[in-house]
C-alpha cells in the first residue's frame, strides 16, 4: 500500500544529489578510481589484464620454481613428453621445455617492454615539440618521420642485427625502438596542435614559463592517456616483431633463447612432438591477444566521454534517494490505493465518480 504524498507529483530527476560529504566523495571518484572501475567493468580488458599478469608471473617466477635451468641437459630424458619431472617435457638434447619457455618468454617480454618504453618516450617528446613550436621545427621533425616511414625497417634490422651481435640483445631493442615511434609521433603532434591553443597553455606562456616546461608539465600529461594505450599495444607488437626476427635468425642469438628461436627450432616436429612447439607458440599467441584486449580496455577506460563505470553508481544513488523519501516518477501516483487516506483538499475517485468503462 502506497500513501499519497505531494512529492509523488514532483517527478524524478536522473541523479540524486548526495546528502553528505562522504556520499559526494563516493559519487564523484577521482580519475584513477573511475579509470579502474571502467577498466574492470570491461570483461575483455579484465581477461587481458589477468592474462598478461599471469604470463609475466610465468616468465619471471617460472625459472625460480623450476628444478631445471634452461640450458641444463638431462641425458636421461631425451625428447621426453611432459612428466612429473619435466612439466613441459624435454627437447631432442634433453633440455627442459618449461625452463626454456619461461626463459624465452622472459626475454621476449623484456625486449617488448623496453622497446615500448623507449619508442613511446621518443614519439611523445618529438611529436609534442613539433606540434608546439611549429614552423621549421615541425618541418624538420616531419621530414625525418617521413624518411623513416619509407625505409624498410624489417630489412634494415635484419641486416644490422647480426653484424652488431657483440652488443647482445640490447642492440635489437635500440633498432626496434628507432623504427617504432613515427606513427605515434604524428598522432601526438596532431593532439598538441589543438592543446596548445587552449587557455591554460596561453596563460602559462604569458606567465613566462619556459617552452620545455610547458611541454613536459602541461602538454604531455594531456596526451598521457593516448601514450599509455599506445605503449600497451606496442608491447605486443614489439614481442611479435622480435619473435619474427628471432625466427629468421636475426634477433636473439644462441645460446640464449626467445619465443621466436624456440618456435624456429621446433617447427619441424610440431606434429610428432607437439610439446616442443605449441607451448612457445601458444604463449606468443595468448600474449598478443591479451595485450590487444588490455589496450582496447584502456582506450575505453581513459576516454573522458565514456559512461562506463557511472551507470551503477547513478542507479544506486537514485534508488537510495527514493528510499529516503526523494522524488519519484509521476506514474507511481497511479498505484494509489483507495484505502489510503486522502491528503487535505484531494479528491479520491470512487465507483460512482469513476467514468464508465474505466478499469483499475
Amino acid at each position: 500500500m502506497t500513501r499519497f504524498s505531494p512529492e509523488l507529483l514532483d517527478g524524478g530527476a536522473d541523479d540524486v544529489l548526495p546528502a553528505t560529504r562522504e556520499e559526494a566523495a563516493t559519487a564523484s571518484p577521482n580519475r584513477f578510481v573511475l579509470t579502474m572501475r571502467r577498466l574492470f567493468s570491461n570483461r575483455g580488458a579484465t581477461v587481458g589484464l589477468v592474462t598478461v599478469l599471469l604470463l609475466f608471473a610465468f616468465a619471471f617466477l617460472g625459472p625460480l620454481v623450476s628444478p631445471w635451468a634452461y640450458d641444463y641437459i638431462d641425458y636421461t630424458a631425451l625428447s621426453s613428453p611432459p612428466t612429473g619431472a619435466h612439466w613441459f617435457g624435454t627437447n631432442n638434447i634433453g633440455q627442459d621445455v618449461f625452463a626454456q619457455t619461461a626463459r624465452g618468454m622472459q626475454k621476449s617480454l623484456l625486449i617488448g617492454l623496453l622497446v615500448a618504453l623507449f619508442s613511446t618516450a621518443i614519439a611523445g617528446f618529438l611529436g609534442a615539440v613539433a606540434g608546439y613550436f611549429g614552423g621549421w621545427v615541425d618541418r624538420v621533425v616531419m621530414i625525418f618521420v617521413d624518411l623513416l616511414l619509407v625505409l624498410p625497417s624489417f630489412l634494415i634490422i635484419a641486416i644490422l642485427s647480426p653484424r652488431l651481435k657483440q652488443f647482445g640483445w640490447l642492440i635489437l631493442v635500440a633498432l626496434l625502438a628507432l623504427f617504432g615511434w613515427m606513427i605515434t609521433a604524428r598522432v601526438v603532434r596532431s593532439l598538441t596542435l589543438s592543446i596548445k591553443e587552449r587557455e591554460f597553455i596561453r596563460a602559462a606562456r604569458y606567465m613566462g614559463i619556459g617552452h620545455f616546461t610547458i611541454i613536459t608539465r602541461h602538454i604531455l600529461p594531456n596526451v598521457a592517456s593516448f601514450l599509455v594505450i599506445d605503449a600497451t599495444i606496442a608491447i605486443g607488437a614489439a614481442v611479435l616483431t622480435e619473435s619474427g626476427l628471432s625466427y629468421f635468425g636475426f634477433g636473439v642469438q644462441p645460446p640464449d633463447v626467445s619465443l621466436g628461436t624456440l618456435i624456429a627450432q621446433n617447427q619441424n616436429v610440431a606434429t610428432t612432438k607437439p610439446w616442443l612447439f605449441f607451448f612457445a607458440a601458444g604463449a606468443l599467441i595468448v600474449f598478443a591477444l591479451a595485450s590487444n584486449l588490455l589496450g582496447d580496455g584502456l582506450r575505453d577506460a581513459l576516454d573522458p566521454t565514456s559512461t562506463a563505470g557511472r551507470t551503477g553508481r547513478r542507479r544506486r544513488l537514485r534508488a537510495g534517494g527514493r528510499g529516503r523519501g526523494g522524488a519519484a516518477p509521476v506514474g507511481r501516483a497511479a498505484a494509489l490505493s483507495e484505502d489510503a487516506p486522502a491528503a487535505p483538499g484531494a479528491t479520491v475517485p470512487t465507483a460512482a465518480t469513476r467514468p464508465m468503462g474505466e478499469t483499475r
